[in-house]
């Protein structure tokens, strides 16, 4: 390299080329799976008086099993030498939980399956080796790691360009102006959305409707008056807006809470008993509206300030205040690497293992056998649902493509391969301008280097020095934003 690529030169002696991938893992193992373990810890079957808490997750380094039956470390070269999986073991903690008194006891730590390891990540052994150690051992002293051994064949979770989610998005279409938000928790992800059409009427959208529901209806059953509606509401332009839609209606502003509540319900569930359509339309307030703002009847009122917000910010494009948001800007899109498409895989497969621990205790009941925590946990079911998406690329979203072997035709194929993005475009749409090469690109993704034909634009590459970030707790900064007094 010339003098000129002195920075790159430098940069790339410190920096693995697959280093946002590694960071992405790394973050995972560190945090995210003991988040989706923390989720979904107690484990209540159909047995009276009895249920299961389960503790932290644990990981090991990659070991393997040998036919008479000894344990031995593996590394990558010997693991694709043999066509075996380059897997790290789990453990999980559990405690039983009689009568609602943990036993501690009878607390315990089972072996629940394996999860593969990422080469160069904090779990692989190359890690922290030296060249000359890594020539010893018969290993690659060039290869950036960044992929998976599933059974002798390499393969790269290649990283998604999503939309940015718990951000709304404004956008002029076709049946007014539209603000949506992918409203996403560890276990959910819900499009919420209120269109404004041309004479100002709100309809607010979110799953499990068919058609819009009047934003009025949804306030009302949230617990907002009118008075405290307007005080939520600074722009003019917006509060005339609020003002007309709960004149249009009145009939639900002039409603108890209650009765709004009931009224959601015979409009989301027709035909139905009254008792479901009311635990129905509270399952919907609570579940499937913003659930990122919180599942509980507590946070109504914050629901509500945040559907007003996105009220005001349609009127507000309507009026020329705001310009409506670019969706092809790469500040509202976010790039999901191994660690979150793992994140994804394993939280479908941790329900399954749930499932099957349930399903497991209440049979040992029904026979009248012993209860033990132990024996009815089956580490198989772990294990292959993670293995079979891994080795497939179909992912729970329904995404497939995911999970890819390898490019090995030459040095700078394998480079690119494990900075490839994707986009969850479909192929055959012309989606053109998606397709562009947009302004904010620049550093981030080459803006030169993409396959020619259907994929034009669709599937991108990073740019040289570009670094994903793995991003930041939420909690933890809105907790700082609290104590600077910057939101109240």
């Amino acid at each position: 390299m010339s003098a000129t690529h002195e920075v790159m030169e430098s940069y790339l002696k410190t920096t693995s080329i697959s280093q946002q991938q590694i960071d992405s893992y790394n973050r995972f193992i560190t945090t995210g799976l003991n988040k989706i373990v923390e989720a979904q810890s107690l484990i209540e079957p159909d047995v009276s008086n009895f249920a299961i808490k389960l503790g932290s997750i644990r990981l090991e380094q990659p070991i393997i099993i040998e036919s008479d039956s000894s344990t031995k470390r593996i590394l990558p070269n010997e693991a694709l030498a043999r066509n075996l999986t380059y897997a790290a073991p789990m453990y999980l903690t559990y405690v039983p939980v009689i009568s609602g008194i943990e036993k501690a006891d009878a607390m315990g730590e089972a072996y629940v399956g394996e999860l593969p390891v990422m080469v160069k990540s904090n779990l692989c052994y190359t890690k922290n080796m030296t060249e000359q150690q890594l020539v010893k051992e018969g290993e690659d002293p060039d290869d950036p790691g960044g992929y998976f051994i599933i059974k002798g064949t390499e393969r790269v979770l290649v990283g998604i360009e999503d939309l940015a989610p718990n951000r709304m998005i404004t956008t002029k279409e076709k049946v007014g102006i539209v603000v949506k938000v992918f409203s996403t928790t560890v276990n959910f992800r819900a499009r919420c959305s209120i269109t404004r059409d041309d004479y100002g009427m709100y309809t607010v959208l979110f799953p499990t409707l068919n058609k819009g529901i009047s934003l009025s209806l949804i306030l009302r059953s949230l617990g907002m008056d009118q008075k405290s509606v307007l005080a939520l509401t600074e722009d003019n332009f917006a509060r005339n807006d609020l003002m007309l839609n709960m004149e249009v209606g009145k009939n639900y502003m002039e409603m108890q809470p209650k009765d709004a509540i009931i009224e959601l319900g015979r409009i989301t569930a027709p035909n139905q008993a009254m008792a479901y359509q009311e635990k129905r339309a509270e399952t919907q307030l609570d579940t499937y509206i913003l659930p990122h703002l919180g599942t509980s009847p507590e946070v109504r009122k914050e629901k509500a300030a945040y559907l007003i917000r996105m009220a005001s910010r349609t009127s507000m494009v309507a009026n020329g205040t705001v310009k409506p948001d670019d969706k092809d800007h790469y500040a509202n899109k976010r790039v999901k690497l191994a660690g979150d498409l793992l994140e994804e895989l394993f939280n479908t497969a941790f329900k399954a293992f749930i499932k099957d621990i349930k399903y497991h205790v209440e049979r040992t009941t029904a026979r009248g056998r012993r209860l033990t925590v132990k024996t009815n946990i089956n580490p198989d079911t772990l294990t292959e649902k993670i293995l079979y998406s891994m080795s497939t690329g179909s992912w729970p979203a329904g995404q497939t493509g995911v999970s890819q072997v390898l490019d090995r035709v030459n040095y700078m194929s394998s480079v690119a391969h494990l900075r490839r993005v994707k986009s969850p475009l479909a192929k055959k749409h012309p989606h053109l301008k998606a397709r562009d090469v947009h302004g904010t690109h620049i550093g981030k993704i080459c803006p030169s280097e993409t396959p020619e034909g259907t994929e034009v634009g669709l599937t991108r590459y990073l740019a040289l020095m570009s670094k994903v970030t793995v991003g930041a707790e939420h909690s933890m900064l809105e907790k700082k934003l609290k104590e600077l007094k910057l939101i109240k």
